[in-house]
């Protein structure tokens, strides 16, 4: 027991030794603990979640771009006693979009000298009311370099002894007489945005449908705190990025269904050629009806467009069912059977048989599937999917963003208190967790969650290294994208192919984990809370995935668990009734808004028209205000503060040298 204990003061002793490197002497120490004790008597900063982005960039940049109201609400309160109207939504639009807007704004101001003063008084005023939350020190790091002595003076600099504001007056004018007024305020704006929100947490699903998503990662890699839950979008993309062709088949297939080319082409430089030239080969007199587009972008594009583009939709879907049912012939333990149909087509009938019942199908031409080897791709088809691959995997800007997904995203994210994943906790009907079998043995729970995201990690790895094709770990993609007892699916099977051959909707249904369903007992949440050590009376569940239908309520448990895909996708807000759903955490508690649909930046800008926003749920802490002292990151700081008093006492009593 001695030994041991000798053994850890020692090593105690050695990391002391390392700390006094970066802090060298009584002073030094002494001061970074008062620094800390101030931070964490500092009120917590606000957290912004979103999700089901789904490739919406506009609508996700405005709603970053206004903190979900966090920023009116702080223009409303600091200057709605004073201000018209008209000039606060002015103030905001600037705030937002400041260099669209000030090219405006000088098309119509009769005298700009007078604008800028109004302006600057403006920002600097409501910059001090976001900053409050803030140490001075940490405002200074957020401040644009060009500016970090005027905007800190501006700040701070008003006392009694430089007159009253005489001070502050002097430095304004001296910015609009050097002709710097522009770029001071846009610097400014991007200031308040940036600082409104102390961290941005994506809970998942930034691909899909939308024509947006590699500017919406390009966005979210130049935000300054972010985290990412993946969604089964997300996985999709990773695991085509990472040149599992399953997965690159339905990625395709949904780009060619949605009329959203201009994501694979435009953002990521992958070429559809091969597919192209092979489609409008052996489908050249097939109509493909059950395969035309269902989204229409408006860009004039000719019938032979959409004809050509039915035509590669449906080739890529019969390379996709052959590619899935390969899958899940080499993964028994997929439990996955139900999702292959080929084998089960009568080609004479034009039936299939699907769950022991045989339907009639809506189209019956299958020139490339071989009934005696349904599964087996033909060479022409085997070429183009060898093509696709080399595309994804060569595309610079798609691999940067898988490796951006990789290094802000996870599985699930404990928080601040709060559990975060996309989709669901597998749960049985009773509500205890659903054992999932692996070739690891069987998984539940947090431990299933660990799994998984330690399987794709692997596979990412392992796609870098070029070891592909029949990699199990490469194949776990698609699983998650789709899996039985996928956490990021949460149904029972996908019903692609019924949807496009079989007219009964009975065949559509996509029964949902029992999760969805339980979720509403507080008992449940607080069961899936522990599990992953939070503390259950005070914890949350905040999740996405399934979008909250119009006049259902996004908030289940009594306020513990909260469902914040509200449509920020076009093609869900039919369901919904809204463009998406936003959660705001500060120190004061949770606030859930629903958002009315984005009409474009143009009109923002122009017409000054923000997403309205309305309350729909709001939860005060029991215990009164938060502070930095409550967060995760305030533990750290009382870690640290614990190690730095020790070093303390190590230079004190002479066991350290100080430097």
């Amino acid at each position: 027991m001695e030994t041991n204990k000798l053994t850890a003061d020692a090593r105690r002793f050695e990391y002391l030794k390392l700390l006094s490197r970066s802090y060298k002497n009584i002073q030094e120490a002494s001061t970074e603990i008062i620094n800390l004790e101030a931070i964490l008597n500092l009120p917590k900063g606000t957290e912004h979640f979103v999700s089901d982005i789904h490739g919406e960039f506009e609508a996700l940049e405005h709603i970053l771009r206004n903190a979900s109201g966090v920023i009116k609400r702080k223009i409303d309160e600091t200057f709605g006693g004073y201000v018209s109207r008209e000039e606060l939504s002015t103030l905001a639009t600037l705030i937002y979009y400041p260099e669209e807007k000030l090219e405006l704004i000088k098309k119509s101001e009769k005298d700009m000298d007078d604008f800028y003063v109004r302006t600057l008084h403006r920002l600097i005023k409501l910059l001090g009311v976001v900053t409050v939350k803030y140490t001075r020190s940490y405002v200074r790091k957020q401040i644009p370099k060009e500016f970090s002595y005027i905007i800190e003076e501006l700040l701070y600099g008003d006392t009694e002894e430089q007159a009253k504001g005489a001070y502050k007056d002097k430095i304004i004018q001296t910015i609009i007489e050097t002709g710097v007024a522009d770029d001071f305020i846009i610097k400014m704006c991007d200031l308040i945005t940036r600082i409104s929100i102390s961290r941005l947490h994506v809970i998942g699903d930034v691909f899909d449908r939308g024509p947006g998503a590699d500017r919406v990662l390009d966005m979210l890699m130049n935000y300054h705190s972010v985290d990412i839950q993946w969604g089964n979008h997300d996985i999709l993309w990773m695991g085509a990025a990472c040149g599992n062709k399953a997965c690159i088949a339905n990625v395709i297939r949904m780009c060619t269904r949605y009329d959203n080319l201009h994501t694979l082409e435009v953002g990521y430089g992958i070429s559809l050629r091969s597919l192209l030239t092979f489609a409008l080969d052996v489908y050249a007199d097939d109509p493909c009806e059950r395969f035309k587009t269902l989204v229409s972008r408006g860009d004039d594009m000719s019938s032979f467009d959409y004809d050509a583009l039915a035509k590669m939709c449906k080739a890529i879907s019969i390379i996709q069912f052959k590619l899935e049912g390969q899958t899940v012939e080499a993964h028994p333990h997929y439990e996955m059977e139900s999702v292959k149909h080929l084998h089960n087509i009568d080609f004479e009938k034009g039936t299939v048989k699907i769950d022991g019942t045989e339907y009639k199908m809506l189209e019956c031409s299958f020139p490339t599937v071989d009934p005696k080897d349904p599964y087996k791709l033909t060479p022409e088809e085997e070429l183009v999917m060898n093509r696709l691959q080399n595309e994804f995997l060569e595309s610079k800007n798609l691999q940067a963003h898988n490796a951006f997904l990789f290094s802000k995203g996870s599985m699930y994210k404990t928080y601040n208190g709060n559990l975060l994943f996309h989709g669901c906790m597998p749960l049985n009907g009773n509500g205890t967790f659903m054992p999932i079998m692996t070739v690891d043995g069987s998984k539940k729970g947090k431990e299933w969650f660990d799994y998984a995201e330690q399987v794709v990690r692997r596979g990412y790895v392992a796609s870098r290294r070029g070891e592909i094709d029949g990699n199990r770990d490469v194949d776990f993609f698609w699983y998650l994208w789709c899996g039985y007892k996928s956490p990021l699916f949460g149904k029972k099977k996908i019903t692609t192919f019924e949807r496009i051959y079989i007219d009964d909707r009975s065949t559509w249904k996509e029964e949902k984990n029992p999760y969805y369903r339980l979720m509403d007992k507080k008992e449940v949440v607080e069961y899936i809370l522990d599990e992953f050590g939070l503390d259950e009376r005070t914890g949350h569940i905040i999740n996405g995935h399934m979008p909250v239908k119009a006049g259902s309520n996004p908030v289940h448990a009594d306020g513990r668990a909260f469902v914040i895909d509200g449509g920020f996708s076009k093609a869900y807000q039919k369901t919904t009734g809204i463009a998406g759903y936003s959660l705001i955490f500060n120190s004061r508690g949770f606030d859930l808004a629903a958002h009315e649909p984005f009409v474009s930046r143009e009109k923002a800008i122009e017409e000054e028209i923000d997403i309205r926003s309305t309350t729909v749920a709001k939860e005060g802490m029991v215990g009164g205000r938060l502070y930095n002292r409550d967060t995760d990151e305030g533990l750290e700081m009382r870690k640290m503060i614990d190690d730095l008093r020790q070093l303390l006492d190590a230079y004190r009593n002479g066991m350290i040298s100080q430097r």
